[in-house]
C-alpha cells in the first residue's frame, strides 16, 4: 500500500430545500411581473379605443356643424322655418344647450343624412344639430387703430346689420349611443 492513501469521504450534507424555496419565490416574482405587463397592455388598449371613439364622435360633430352652416346659407328670410327662434321679438326663452330644452320641438332637431356623413358601423349614432335664430344685430366693429382718414377700417365704416344664428351640434343621440363617447359643440354663425 505504498502510494495509495485512503481518504475519508465527507459526511453527507443535509440539504434543507433552499433551492426549491428560491425557485418558487422567483417563479412568483416572474408571474407578478407578467401580470403587471398584461394589465398595462389591456389598459393601453382601452385608452386607444376610447381615443378612437372620441375622435370619431368629434368628426361626426364637425359634420353636423357643416350641415347646419349649409342649412343657414340655403335658408331665406330672417327666422326661417325649421330654426328655433330665440330673437328678442320671440317669446321663447332659450337655454344654453337646446338639446336639454323641453320647449324646443323635436322637429327642430335635425339628423345628418347618411349621404352627407357616414362613419359606417363604427359610429354609435348619426350626428344631430339644432339651429337657433338669435336675432339681427350690428356686426361688431373690429378693435383696429385707424392711423389714416377713414379708409374703411373700424369706426369710420357705417354699422352693418346681420342675422346671427347659434348652431349646437352633438355626435349622436344620447339615448342611442349609451356609454360611447359624446361630443357637443356650439358655434355662432353670421349671415
Amino acid at each position: 500500500m505504498s502510494g495509495f492513501q485512503i481518504r475519508a469521504l465527507p459526511a453527507r450534507s443535509r440539504q434543507r430545500g433552499v433551492a426549491l424555496a428560491v425557485a418558487l419565490i422567483l417563479l412568483v416574482v416572474i408571474t407578478l411581473v407578467g401580470l403587471a405587463a398584461v394589465s398595462g397592455t389591456i389598459l393601453q388598449q382601452k385608452m386607444s379605443a376610447n381615443f378612437y371613439d372620441r375622435s370619431l364622435a368629434f368628426q361626426a360633430d364637425e359634420a353636423a356643424m357643416r350641415q347646419a352652416a349649409l342649412a343657414i346659407q340655403a335658408a331665406t328670410g330672417a327666422a326661417p322655418a325649421g330654426f328655433y327662434d330665440c330673437s328678442s321679438g320671440s317669446t321663447n326663452l332659450c337655454q344654453a344647450n337646446p338639446f336639454n330644452d323641453a320647449n324646443v320641438p323635436s322637429s327642430n332637431i335635425k339628423t345628418v343624412a347618411s349621404g352627407d356623413f357616414n362613419a359606417g358601423n363604427m359610429a354609435a349614432s348619426k350626428p344631430q344639430y339644432i339651429v337657433q335664430y338669435m336675432g339681427r344685430f350690428a356686426v361688431p366693429v373690429p378693435n383696429v387703430r385707424v392711423i389714416s382718414s377713414c379708409s374703411g377700417y373700424g369706426p369710420c365704416a357705417p354699422a352693418q346689420m346681420a342675422d346671427f344664428y347659434r348652431i349646437t351640434a352633438r355626435s349622436g343621440d344620447p339615448a342611442v349611443i349609451g356609454g360611447r363617447a359624446s361630443v357637443v359643440m356650439q358655434s355662432v354663425f353670421r349671415k
